[in-house]
């Protein structure tokens, strides 16, 4: 097809052994705004949040997703863009500062200290894991200008888009991106996270000093980041029907992990002209067999299921294609999980593993690819992995990252625990003690 090989040549770059560990991470530059050079391309995430979608109704979820369809239709053809859900520790200081309650040397403090550990022993439990939700565009543009003025359209587009869903989008800087590489090159070290670009240009530092891991071993199905395992697998086959669940089963597991959704629109005239191609295969495939049939006096032989079945799934598609709004997507989907040791990361690979085979898809380990996968997983806008599958709008629709709505505002009072997240429900009253 036409449009893979136009993006397998913007991605091609030359291969250079990496001599250093700073040379595993992708990222030629970048900027305070949060716009990164990776390759030939500029790439810019945003973080999005999540909404009632697990809970909500038959006919509610029916409009969320038709709405979460539109927005995938409205996506450039010219662009990748990667949906990333991040499972992450609970960084504990900013968790403290931002929602305990701060001592003020009265004869309340004694319930002051009591409430904060409370809600401490309930953010910590199951291991301290919280989600969050990035999606990232990458294009390639001539210069850092240009790539600006493209984002600040698509920034707009998008949130008006994730507007529709109730969902908020907000951009995010350099700093709060490398926060995001850091807390999972090093997991375990969040609060040891510290990046002032200016304080960096002064001593003359790399930026990637203060995100790589100690070291970077790699072996043919897994890789150790300093004392971590981890591992990159990715969905090789899928069902005739899956879940609109199948995301959320995945992502449920309580360890940090992170599960991307690599997105390629194709052009519609490119996309109608591939699926006449195939149609026109089809048919002849069909009026070979029958004059075989006929050549052997056979003239009342049925076509057989297979082909038949070619035939009306081609119709089928091109039907969607040309009179129900649909798009022609390339997709590819990576999921990289962490571990303490490898029999810890044996075991979440085989339940991750179960959890496709559920939903009647198949998953695969990569096979020395795990740097490549692992690139492709991060929210860094980079793919290194070509497991493209085709999909309509609506098929790819179908991998929804949402599960339920949050509500976590800084200082706010705990009211419970989320029955489907199991987040903390924290919601702002004034005064507070």
């Amino acid at each position: 097809m036409k449009a893979i090989k136009q993006v397998m040549k913007k991605d091609q770059e030359p291969y250079r052994v990496p001599k250093r560990v700073q040379d595993v991470i992708p990222i030629k530059c970048m900027w305070s705004d949060g716009i990164f050079l990776v390759g030939t391309r500029y790439s810019k995430t945003f973080k999005f949040t999540d909404i009632n979608y697990m809970v909500a109704s038959q006919e509610a979820k029916k409009k969320l997703f038709l709405a979460y369809a539109a927005l995938i239709n409205s996506l450039d053809c010219g662009a990748t863009t990667k949906i990333t859900l991040n499972n992450r520790h609970l960084n504990r200081k900013n968790f403290a500062d931002t929602v305990l309650m701060k001592l003020k040397n009265d004869y309340l403090d004694y319930y002051r200290m009591e409430y904060n550990d409370v809600i401490m022993s309930k953010a910590t439990g199951g291991n301290g894991i919280i989600q969050e939700k990035y999606v990232t565009v990458s294009v390639c543009k001539k210069n850092i200008e240009d790539a600006r003025a493209y984002f600040a359209r698509v920034g707009a587009e998008l949130t008006a888009r994730f507007a529709a869903l109730g969902a908020k989008v907000t951009e995010m800087n350099a700093t709060e991106k490398l926060r995001v590489l850091h807390d999972f090159y090093r997991s375990d070290e969040e609060v040891y996270f510290h990046f002032d670009m200016q304080d960096m240009m002064r001593k003359g530092h790399d930026f990637r000093d203060y995100i790589c891991p100690d070291s970077v071993e790699k072996h043919s199905d897994y890789l150790m980041l300093g004392g971590k395992y981890a591992r990159v697998i990715y969905l090789k086959d899928y069902a005739s029907f899956i879940s609109d669940q199948l995301v959320t089963k995945l992502t449920d597991q309580s360890r940090s992990m992170m599960l991307s959704i690599d997105i390629i629109p194709v052009a519609t005239d490119e996309a109608v002209r591939e699926v006449e191609r195939k149609m026109l295969g089809v048919e002849t495939n069909i009026t070979n067999w029958q004059r075989r049939q006929n050549a052997n006096n056979n003239f009342s032989a049925i076509v057989p299921y297979d082909m038949e079945q070619q035939r009306r799934e081609t119709k089928e598609y091109m039907t969607d294609l040309t009179s129900r709004d649909q798009r022609m997507m390339l997709s590819v989907l990576t999921i990289v999980h962490l571990a303490d040791t490898k029999a810890e990361l044996d075991a979440d690979t085989d339940a991750l593993l179960k959890v496709a085979a559920d939903h009647m898809c198949q998953m695969a380990v990569l096979r020395y690819q795990q740097l490549d996968g692992l690139n492709t997983a991060l929210p860094i806008g980079t793919r290194k992995i070509d497991t493209f599958r085709t999909l309509t709008t609506e098929s790819l629709a179908v991998f929804m990252p949402f599960k339920v709505q949050e509500i976590q505002e800084p200082g706010g009072i705990y009211f419970g625990e989320n029955a489907i997240s199991h987040n903390l429900i924290l919601c702002n009253m004034n005064p507070v003690l």
